[in-house]
């Protein structure tokens, strides 16, 4: 794909980016390449998966089949993390072709979607420091090209962990929990499961799609709805979601850099989205 102009829904005029261009980006911004997260940080987190430690499952109900070698070896496969069990702190890596390869299979999806006509989409995010910025811009994306952005159960009530009472609240209609007037990191699955259930205490159809992440993307794709999300190389959750199935697609990336680091990729992944529709 060469360079282009796309106009932004929201108004904005952005360059997209080559793919080589976006790969030395997202290495340059360490939204790829050598991350943040250090590798000690990954492999416990691989370990509380495989023992099915709920804070890391995102909502998915995943099989009794991964072990946390497999695990390893799968986050290697999809995100490219190092495989070598024997490198246990440090630095790790996320493989930035893997990262733009998901985002084309993300872009084609959602694609697919839009080209229906009048498809129903969701937007959450557990990040709302970080990837809120993608979420806003492909949901303004999504409206503009006939979708109906649906935001359910704005106002309801979760009871997290510890009894922490919080709220399910929408800006720009992507869907974030609110915790006494703050926008909250989560990886609770519990206020996707709400969203589910107020639409069928209402008789509302369900989302054609979900774009999410965190807890939001799994209880989403264990519902069975198409889901596609964004997953942190520490967040294994839902590349096994993605290996059994129940998630279409998870795009490996860091999920906490500055916002605007995001842009590039924001444009690459609708002007995706966007060219045949």
């Amino acid at each position: 794909m060469g360079a282009a102009s796309v106009p932004d829904p929201g108004g904005r005029t952005g360059r997209v980016p080559t793919r080589e261009e976006l790969r030395e980006h997202l290495i340059r911004t360490r939204i790829a390449g050598h991350v943040a997260t250090p590798r000690e940080n990954n492999l416990d987190h691989y370990r509380s998966l495989a023992l099915r430690d709920p804070y890391y499952l995102f909502g998915l109900d995943i099989s009794e089949d991964w072990s946390y070698a497999d695990v390893l070896g799968l986050m290697a496969k999809s995100v490219g993390v190092s495989p070598d069990p024997e490198h246990r702190e440090g630095q790790d890596t996320i493989d930035p072709d893997r990262t733009i390869d998901a985002l084309e299979a993300m872009a084609d999806r959602i694609g697919a979607v839009l080209a229906r006509g009048s498809a129903r989409v969701l937007f959450a995010t557990g990040h709302p420091t970080g990837l809120l910025a993608i979420h806003t811009a492909l949901a303004r994306t999504a409206a503009a090209y006939g979708a109906t952005v649906i935001t359910p159960a704005e106002g309801g009530e979760c009871v997290g962990g510890y009894g922490r009472r919080r709220r399910i609240r929408y800006l720009d209609d992507v869907a974030m929990l609110d915790d006494r007037g703050s926008f909250v990191h989560t990886h609770d699955a519990d206020p996707m499961v709400a969203i589910l259930e107020e639409l069928d205490r209402r008789g509302e159809p369900r989302p054609d799609l979900v774009i999410a992440d965190h807890g939001w993307a799994g209880a989403a794709g264990e519902a069975g709805i198409e889901t596609v999300g964004f997953a942190d190389c520490n967040d294994p959750a839902l590349f096994v979601g993605e290996a059994e199935g129940k998630i279409a697609v998870a795009v490996p990336l860091d999920d906490n850099v500055l916002p605007r680091y995001y842009r590039p990729l924001t444009e690459y992944l609708i002007h995706r989205i966007t060219r045949d529709l």
